[in-house]
Protein backbone atom coordinates (compact mmCIF):
# COMPACT_ATOMS: atom_id res chain seq x y z
CA UNK A 1 0.00 0.00 0.00
CA UNK A 2 0.99 3.21 -0.97
CA UNK A 3 0.33 6.44 1.21
CA UNK A 4 0.36 9.77 -0.21
CA UNK A 5 0.50 12.93 2.02
CA UNK A 6 -1.05 16.70 0.83
CA UNK A 7 -1.74 19.94 2.84
CA UNK A 8 -4.39 21.96 2.38
CA UNK A 9 -5.03 25.98 4.35
CA UNK A 10 -7.70 26.24 6.57
CA UNK A 11 -8.62 29.79 5.64
CA UNK A 12 -8.08 31.94 2.52
CA UNK A 13 -8.42 35.90 1.66
CA UNK A 14 -10.00 36.09 -2.10
CA UNK A 15 -8.74 39.91 -1.91
CA UNK A 16 -4.78 40.42 -2.81
CA UNK A 17 -4.39 42.75 0.30
CA UNK A 18 -2.97 40.82 3.24
CA UNK A 19 -6.05 42.41 5.45
CA UNK A 20 -9.00 41.45 3.46
CA UNK A 21 -11.37 39.18 4.93
CA UNK A 22 -10.39 35.46 6.36
CA UNK A 23 -13.07 32.53 4.70
CA UNK A 24 -12.56 30.05 7.14
CA UNK A 25 -13.17 26.86 5.43
CA UNK A 26 -15.64 24.83 6.92
CA UNK A 27 -19.52 23.82 6.13
CA UNK A 28 -21.55 26.59 9.20
CA UNK A 29 -19.72 29.33 6.19
CA UNK A 30 -20.09 27.61 3.04
CA UNK A 31 -23.91 27.43 3.25
CA UNK A 32 -24.02 31.08 4.32
CA UNK A 33 -21.36 32.84 1.29
CA UNK A 34 -22.40 33.70 -1.88
CA UNK A 35 -22.16 31.67 -4.23
CA UNK A 36 -19.76 33.48 -6.06
CA UNK A 37 -17.76 33.33 -3.24
CA UNK A 38 -17.89 29.49 -2.91
CA UNK A 39 -17.10 28.96 -6.51
CA UNK A 40 -13.78 31.58 -6.53
CA UNK A 41 -13.01 29.67 -2.76
CA UNK A 42 -13.08 26.08 -4.40
CA UNK A 43 -11.23 27.42 -7.48
CA UNK A 44 -8.35 28.95 -4.94
CA UNK A 45 -8.63 25.15 -3.41
CA UNK A 46 -8.17 23.49 -6.73
CA UNK A 47 -4.88 25.52 -7.87
CA UNK A 48 -3.74 25.43 -4.83
CA UNK A 49 -4.00 21.61 -5.00
CA UNK A 50 -2.82 21.41 -8.53
CA UNK A 51 0.55 22.40 -7.47
CA UNK A 52 0.57 19.16 -5.13
CA UNK A 53 -1.00 16.76 -7.31
CA UNK A 54 0.22 17.37 -10.46
CA UNK A 55 1.72 14.04 -12.08
CA UNK A 56 -0.20 11.81 -9.59
CA UNK A 57 -3.02 9.34 -11.46
CA UNK A 58 -3.55 6.77 -8.29
CA UNK A 59 -5.51 4.25 -10.60
CA UNK A 60 -7.35 2.89 -7.83
CA UNK A 61 -9.06 2.52 -4.94
CA UNK A 62 -8.14 5.14 -2.39
CA UNK A 63 -8.34 5.76 1.30
CA UNK A 64 -8.44 9.44 2.40
CA UNK A 65 -7.57 10.31 5.86
CA UNK A 66 -7.71 13.95 7.07
CA UNK A 67 -6.18 15.81 9.88
CA UNK A 68 -6.91 18.81 11.46
CA UNK A 69 -4.23 20.82 12.70
CA UNK A 70 -5.36 23.44 14.65
CA UNK A 71 -3.71 27.27 15.47
CA UNK A 72 -4.86 27.40 18.88
CA UNK A 73 -7.00 25.06 21.63
CA UNK A 74 -10.49 26.67 20.87
CA UNK A 75 -13.08 24.01 20.55
CA UNK A 76 -14.05 23.14 16.91
CA UNK A 77 -16.64 20.95 15.03
CA UNK A 78 -13.93 18.67 13.32
CA UNK A 79 -16.13 17.41 10.57
CA UNK A 80 -17.65 20.54 9.55
CA UNK A 81 -13.92 21.68 8.58
CA UNK A 82 -12.99 17.94 6.89
CA UNK A 83 -15.70 17.61 5.16
CA UNK A 84 -15.60 20.24 2.97
CA UNK A 85 -12.35 19.41 2.89
CA UNK A 86 -13.19 16.46 1.50
CA UNK A 87 -15.70 17.58 -0.58
CA UNK A 88 -12.53 20.36 -2.54
CA UNK A 89 -9.72 18.06 -2.52
CA UNK A 90 -11.76 15.00 -3.95
CA UNK A 91 -12.94 17.28 -7.09
CA UNK A 92 -9.67 18.59 -7.19
CA UNK A 93 -7.88 14.96 -7.52
CA UNK A 94 -11.13 14.20 -10.36
CA UNK A 95 -10.54 17.82 -11.89
CA UNK A 96 -6.50 16.97 -12.15
CA UNK A 97 -6.49 13.33 -13.45
CA UNK A 98 -5.33 11.77 -10.20
CA UNK A 99 -8.92 9.86 -9.87
CA UNK A 100 -11.60 9.02 -12.65
CA UNK A 101 -14.17 9.53 -10.47
CA UNK A 102 -15.01 10.53 -6.87
CA UNK A 103 -17.41 8.05 -6.41
CA UNK A 104 -17.24 4.90 -4.42
CA UNK A 105 -15.49 2.88 -7.21
CA UNK A 106 -12.59 4.88 -6.32
CA UNK A 107 -12.98 6.92 -2.94
CA UNK A 108 -13.18 3.42 -0.38
CA UNK A 109 -13.32 5.55 3.03
CA UNK A 110 -12.77 8.56 5.02
CA UNK A 111 -11.38 9.11 8.15
CA UNK A 112 -11.70 11.81 10.05
CA UNK A 113 -9.14 12.87 12.93
CA UNK A 114 -7.48 16.10 15.08
CA UNK A 115 -3.89 16.33 15.51
CA UNK A 116 -1.58 18.72 17.43
CA UNK A 117 -1.99 22.31 17.37
CA UNK A 118 0.63 24.50 15.64
CA UNK A 119 0.48 27.98 15.73
CA UNK A 120 2.59 28.85 12.77
CA UNK A 121 1.07 26.43 10.20
CA UNK A 122 -2.51 25.58 11.34
CA UNK A 123 -3.37 23.18 7.77
CA UNK A 124 -5.21 20.16 6.84
CA UNK A 125 -3.00 17.09 6.32
CA UNK A 126 -4.77 14.91 3.89
CA UNK A 127 -3.34 11.36 3.58
CA UNK A 128 -4.28 9.31 0.01
CA UNK A 129 -3.64 5.35 0.80
CA UNK A 130 -3.57 3.63 -2.52
CA UNK A 131 -5.67 0.17 -1.42
CA UNK A 132 -5.60 -2.06 -4.63
CA UNK A 133 -3.94 -1.71 -8.13
CA UNK A 134 -6.57 -3.26 -10.25
CA UNK A 135 -10.52 -1.50 -9.82
CA UNK A 136 -12.77 -4.66 -10.22
CA UNK A 137 -15.66 -4.41 -13.12
CA UNK A 138 -19.24 -3.76 -11.66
Amino acid sequence: MKEYIFKAPLWYRLSKSSTGKKYHLNLNNYHNWHFSTRNNLKIRYQLDMKEQLEGYCFGSQIDLKMKLIRGDNRRVDRANVLCLHEKFFCDAMVQHGCIEDDSDKFIRSSYYCSGEVNKEDPHVEIRVLVIDQNLGED
